[in-house]
């Protein structure tokens, strides 16, 4: 069976914080606000909403749009690290039951952060092909305002929050190629959770995206037979504006095609990739995208979409 994307919908909390006036308090320059870090807005979940309540409002309205019954989905996978409560049950326990699916529905967490929607294409792909499944969502919901610490800087000025789903059916249009993936657990501790509270190793982090992630690239084109020029969009995790300049730099050609959407959402962590997705998608000149995600773990995985005619 072939399994393919087919849509993917959004939900963007309308609350948040004004980065700039954010960052003044920390006595950070507007200059420095918007082209090292990106983000001149931070959507934030309200008090009284849960990842669960993310998760749920992102599949409702990709269900809506896509008129897909929810007694007609075969599986659906939640990405996350920030569940609900403590963490147990997983969160898509908690989804399944607020979308009223079929106890027949098998659901479950992939606790993974930056990389979490690549590799939760190909789990999902994988999961749906063997057990014969017409369609399954994937949803990526990881509110970091629940662990960040709003006198960091390091961390506060960067991270907004937002849920996707993603539809993969035997209906879709755009095809999944092979992913390459890989972990670097020894510097695991350069992005992790200290005393309930967040800590990110900048320096560290910006080093390992720069240098990795563009021969990550330049392995999964070359594995697939194609040119840097052969890529219409580039859709990286948006870390932040100054990793993203850095690995487009080193493809000059294609530089422009280097997407960056962190303007009004900041790093959504594991959404960051499919709300760059929901647009080029939509494009009817896309027809070639390579994803990127990339940081908790450290971990990375690539991936390139191809549309199909069907």
């Amino acid at each position: 069976m072939t399994i393919r994307l087919q849509a993917i919908a959004s939900y963007i909390p309308r609350g948040g914080i004004d980065n700039l006036l954010q960052a003044a308090a920390f006595g950070e320059t507007e200059d420095s606000v918007l082209h090292k870090i990106g983000a001149r807005w931070l959507p934030r979940k309200a008090e009284d909403e849960e990842t669960s309540d993310l998760a749920t409002k992102a599949v409702a309205i990709l269900l809506e749009k896509t008129q897909l019954s929810p007694g007609n989905v075969g599986a659906l996978v939640v990405v996350t690290q920030n569940g609900d409560g403590y963490h147990l049950p997983h969160t898509s326990a908690f989804v399944h039951a607020k979308l009223g699916l079929p106890t027949s529905v098998p659901v479950f967490d992939i606790s993974l952060g930056c990389s979490g929607y690549v590799y939760g294409l190909h789990i999902l792909r994988s999961l749906m092909q063997a057990s014969n499944l017409d369609n399954g969502i994937l949803v990526t919901a990881d509110p970091y305002s629940k662990i960040i610490n709003p006198q960091d800087k390091a961390t506060t000025l960067l991270f907004g929050d937002a849920a996707t789903a993603t539809l993969l059916s035997n209906q879709g249009h755009w095809s999944l190629s092979n992913p390459r993936m890989g972990s670097d657990g020894k510097n695991a501790e350069q992005i992790m959770v200290k005393d309930g509270q967040f800590f990110m190793n900048g320096r560290q982090v910006f080093n390992f995206a720069a240098l990795l992630i563009p021969k990550e690239i330049q392995a999964l084109l070359q594995e697939n037979g194609l040119n840097e020029t052969d890529i219409d969009s580039y859709c990286l995790h948006q870390g932040s504006a100054g990793i993203l300049d850095a690995i487009a730099r080193r493809f000059p050609a294609v530089k422009d095609r280097f997407i960056n959407k962190l303007y009004s959402t900041g790093n959504t962590v594991s959404s960051s990739i499919p709300l760059l997705l929901e647009e080029q998608i939509s494009r009817a000149e896309t027809k070639r995208v390579l994803i990127s995600g990339f940081g908790v773990g450290l971990s990375w995985a690539s991936m390139i979409l191809n549309r199909k005619e069907i």
